[in-house]
């Protein structure tokens, strides 16, 4: 069925919010555009005159999509060469969506993308209407075709892992580059020492390499043996400049909402690199470094001034 020109300005003007829950609900940027393409090709193919409350009916048709695409992606990910990270975005992206609160702003956190693999589908769509969207459990309950009382339920222990998980300090932007010029001086001082004292304790470090680039398929753990694997990581060689086509660039950035590295060759995005920061000090050094997951942020990083340009190049 054609949709006619309001029909198309109706999803357009739904396809930012439709973008940005999906983002939260897959943690990559490509499945959730794919997402938000789908649900307009089944708008297309509605009766669209039948349906009382469109936005309520994309949310619907978005968030049962996504929930099965969360369901064969568990099955994808035990086959999955090395760790799994969410996508990272720089600041700005519109999919980050909403920022108003610090309830939208922690829902999109690279912490708490992490953390949100751990719930159920289920608890994942629960978690993200209600936490980073507002939308009432009455509204949750008809999306998900459960009871409100359930729904309920389902978001109070969704929520208590996610508390549970993250002690996560909120930083502003030039907070953000501090921590971060701090974290790289320490890194490419070729001592163990300066990183250990920016660590906590019980620090962690993992990368995303997709089996495209190498990338340890244990995090690392422990202030000292992430210290020694990030002096190693941060070590210029030529062996490394090889593999990924010239001396990287370190700009200092926010991605997430957090403090972040991003590393560029020649314009291209080849690792964004995102710490964790507790009132402790850095509690975990994720670097997503899979191409796959970085084509979103190579082509913002296009779109943006780096300022005052690189802190320092590998």
């Amino acid at each position: 069925m054609a949709l006619s020109a309001s029909d198309v300005d109706r999803f357009e003007t739904a396809r930012p919010r439709l973008e940005a829950i999906a983002y939260r609900l897959l943690g990559s940027a490509g499945e959730a555009e794919d997402a938000v393409q789908e649900t307009f090709l089944r708008w297309q193919a509605a009766d669209i005159g039948r349906i009382e409350v469109p936005e309520a009916w994309l949310t619907k048709v978005l968030t049962n999509l996504c929930l099965n695409q969360l369901t064969s992606a568990r099955a994808r990910r035990e086959t999955y060469v090395g760790q799994w990270l969410p996508e990272p975005l720089l600041d700005g992206d519109a999919m980050l969506g909403p920022a108003d609160s610090a309830e939208q702003r922690e829902s999109v956190s690279y912490a708490v993308l992490v953390l949100l693999e751990r719930l159920s589908p289920k608890e994942r769509a629960v978690y993200v209407l209600r936490e980073a969207f507002d939308y009432p459990h009455r509204e949750i309950a008809e999306i998900l075709d459960i009871t409100e009382a359930a729904g309920q339920q389902i978001y109070h222990r969704a929520k208590k892992h996610v508390a549970e998980g993250t002690a996560r300090t909120e930083v502003d932007e030039a907070a953000a580059r501090r921590i971060v010029e701090e974290f790289l001086a320490a890194a490419t001082s070729g001592r163990t020492e300066p990183l250990v004292r920016l660590l906590t304790q019980d620090a962690v470090a993992v990368g995303d390499g997709g089996g495209k680039i190498p990338a340890r398929a244990k995090a690392f753990e422990g202030a000292r043996a992430v210290a020694t694997f990030l002096r190693g990581l941060f070590k210029p060689s030529d062996a490394k400049r090889k593999y990924i086509g010239g001396a990287a660039s370190m700009y200092a950035t926010t991605a997430n909402g957090g403090p972040a590295i991003v590393a560029v060759v020649d314009g291209r995005v080849v690792g964004i690199t995102c710490l964790e920061v507790t009132a402790e000090g850095i509690v975990a050094v994720r670097s997503q470094v899979n191409p796959d997951k970085l084509v979103r942020a190579t082509r913002q990083w296009a779109a943006t001034d780096p300022g005052d340009g690189p802190l320092c190049t590998l």
